[in-house]
């Protein structure tokens, strides 16, 4: 059993390093152009927000990991709890490097308050797959409210912390509406 555990655990690694090669590959930078790194940048508007190890940023992935947990368990029931996690790694670094691509960097800044969004740092990219795992781990092991309430409330305080959040993120890049941008930029 242990020796099925670290197979799974070996599998996750290597699909984020492949994520985090190709986001290489795609010319983005290991570490932030200021040439050191945070554990912690919580400033949103900056050109450092997404290059440090963690962000505000950071908890939507957490968020990410929760409701994989919950999509591919009514999806895939029948599978696993390890192969659902490693379909949920690789959904999210597949997410990764499509957030990096210049597609997606180029509708954050025009449709989005990310006016300064350049694309992740990789460190930052890996760092957001390893938060979409504690989400997935929080999920199977925690009580269903306790996800529930985690989830209100992480988006509840990102609101009100810096105007932005998952919900938000996903409805301004899908479907930007400019009510909610003046509301996001404060005027």
């Amino acid at each position: 059993m242990v020796m099925i555990r670290a197979m799974y655990a070996v599998a996750a690694v290597v699909i984020t390093a492949v994520a985090a090669i190709a986001e290489l590959a795609m010319g983005r930078l290991l570490l932030c152009r200021c040439g050191y790194l945070k554990l912690w940048h919580g400033v949103v508007y900056s050109s450092e927000n997404s290059q440090h190890l963690t962000d505000w940023y950071t908890f939507t992935h957490v968020l990410h990991g929760l409701g994989f947990y919950v999509l591919l368990w009514l999806v895939f029931r029948r599978l696993g709890g390890s192969v659902r996690f490693l379909m949920a790694v690789a959904l999210e670094s597949a997410w990764e490097i499509v957030e990096n691509s210049p597609f997606i960097i180029d509708r954050y800044r025009t449709a989005t308050i990310s006016l300064d969004y350049y694309g992740d740092s990789v460190v930052n990219s890996v760092a957001d797959v390893v938060a979409m795992m504690v989400g997935f781990w929080i999920a199977g092991k925690a009580p269903v409210w306790v996800s529930v309430v985690l989830f209100i409330a992480v988006e509840a305080a990102l609101a009100w912390g810096i105007r932005d959040n998952l919900t938000l993120n996903i409805l301004m890049l899908i479907r930007p509406i400019e009510a909610v941008k003046r509301w996001q930029l404060g005027t």
